[in-house]
């Protein structure tokens, strides 16, 4: 494979490049290294780099078929995502130095799954808001605008997605840090049912099931496949989703039923969104109207403020 195409390709088709022969694991491990190198100095997406951890695994993979993803690179977030001997600073200054003593239950999910870590992304600090840039770490720019912003918190992991430096990477939200990136980047970015992925061997619940782990990546069928390689609960969880029908790679090719689809061109409080924002829910509407489904403009009557308020009690 060239690596000029690297980017063309998301997870499961590199990983089918692997299973082919037609590239090995170290191979796009160094491709991924050589674009964070080239990259990396404008977007300030990855701020921890696991170079020879990352091409430790990718040498081992080499002869063992592990996973649906075997060999493909992979970027964790600097909030949970803990790998054991790495620091998780979650962008603090006082824990820039404090090796996690263990890999979270996900992380270990993530090995199995075949991925090659090399990296953790930009956060602002504790993942608190909506955009990325600390003071510990500094602000990530936007691979499509570096004068526009990512988003957050998951903005460093969305930003290495989007400027095809990795074709996936790690993600949690508990107001928007998978979702709010997602739609900065343009990416896809699905927060799961809670209780869906496990928070452990640490944690057994955040907020009250607010806070949800799971990926940014530039494919449905990417964020399918790795629910399918993450999900499940574990001994200790005080409470997880059930079990899906099916996997959810099945999901991204079945025929939906007929749906009833509601759209609004309003945000939560009743203002009006951007025009490009509004277009781009018009032509959706539209598009799966063409599709058969039933749909009309409508809201659920919301109070801003009671809404803010319930947030921010089980934020707190």
């Amino acid at each position: 494979m060239g690596f000029a195409e690297y980017a063309e390709y998301d997870g499961l088709g590199l990983a089918e490049l692997v299973a082919k022969g037609r590239v090995t694991p170290l191979e796009l491990a160094e491709e991924a290294i050589a674009r964070i190198e080239r990259y990396n100095p404008k977007l300030n997406a990855v701020i921890y780099k696991m170079y020879e951890q990352g091409r430790e695994t990718a040498a081992r993979l080499a002869s063992e078929r592990q996973g649906p993803f075997r060999g493909v690179p992979f970027l964790l977030k600097d909030v949970l995502g803990n790998y054991a001997g790495v620091p998780s600073a979650a962008g603090a200054r006082f824990l820039a130095d404090l090796p996690a003593v263990q890999d979270d239950t996900l992380v270990t999910r993530y090995k199995a799954a075949g991925l090659v870590i090399l990296g953790k992304t930009n956060v602002p600090e504790f993942g608190l808001l909506p955009t990325t840039e600390s003071v510990m770490y500094g602000p990530c720019h936007n691979p499509w605008n570096l004068d526009h912003s990512t988003g957050g918190s998951t903005g460093g992991g969305a930003a290495a997605v989007a400027a095809g430096i990795v074709p996936m990477a790690h993600a949690n939200d508990g107001g928007g840090s998978i979702r709010i990136p997602a739609s900065c980047c343009g990416l896809v970015g699905l927060k799961p049912t809670r209780g869906r992925n496990p928070l452990g061997p640490m944690l057994g619940d955040i907020m009250n099931g607010l806070i949800c782990e799971h990926i940014v990546s530039r494919t449905v069928r990417d964020t399918a496949a790795m629910l399918d390689c993450t999900h499940g609960p574990e001994p200790g969880d005080p409470y997880f989703a059930p079990a899906p029908a099916r996997p959810f790679i099945d999901e991204v090719s079945a025929r939906p039923q007929r749906l009833r689809i509601a759209f609004s061109t309003k945000n939560g409080a009743g203002a009006s969104l951007h025009p490009e924002c509004v277009t781009a829910v018009e032509r959706t509407a539209k598009l799966c109207e063409e599709l058969g489904h039933i749909v009309e403009e409508a809201a659920p009557p919301l109070d801003p403020g009671s809404i803010m308020q319930s947030f921010l009690a089980v934020l707190c």
